[in-house]
């Protein structure tokens, strides 16, 4: 399979904050910007594999600033790093100032996907080659971040977790 670059799957939703989606302090409900990030990942992960992608984990989400009702929003994902069946999806999320226009990045988040067949069997799917300074460094972050996963999961012994002992060892 010929790898693939992360802005093959770039992903930009931008959207209105509505005021059934808010919550009483009329800022928009956390669990409507996750289903928001899931569908914009989706896509992301859809786009990168050409096969049916499904959510494996939400692996971080940070709610850094309320969006509050009448917002622009913006969420940019984008492949950071692919595995042989699964990928990590990264989002970011950017809320436009209503009066200057200008855009504050308020969230963000990092999905994994696992690519399927039509049987629902996980399914290989090309790699990734990164070309910025920050698809670099996220792509570097996600070897780490999945081997901590797998630690904490109990999938994989801390002294075979390489990336993460070498934060600490050097």
């Amino acid at each position: 399979m010929k790898p693939k670059k992360p802005s093959d799957s770039r992903t930009i939703m931008t959207d209105l904050v509505l005021p059934s989606e808010t919550n009483p302090l009329n800022n928009l409900f956390g669990g409507e910007l996750l289903a928001r990030m899931d569908r914009a990942a989706s896509i992301a992960a859809r786009r990168h594999s050409r096969r049916i992608t499904v959510t494996a984990s939400v692996n971080h989400v940070a709610f850094n600033r309320s969006v509050p009702l009448g917002s622009v929003v913006t969420l940019e994902a984008a492949i950071s790093r692919t595995f042989r069946t699964s990928m990590e999806v990264y989002i970011d999320v950017w809320m436009e100032d209503r009066l200057s226009g200008e855009r504050t990045k308020a969230n963000e988040a990092i999905y994994t996907f696992v690519a399927v067949d039509e049987t629902g069997k996980p399914t290989a799917i090309p790699a990734i080659e990164p070309e910025t300074e920050l698809e670099k460094i996220r792509f570097d972050g996600a070897l780490r971040r999945k081997q901590l996963s797998l630690v904490l999961a109990g999938k994989m012994k801390p002294h075979d977790a390489t990336e993460l002992k070498a934060l600490f060892t050097n």
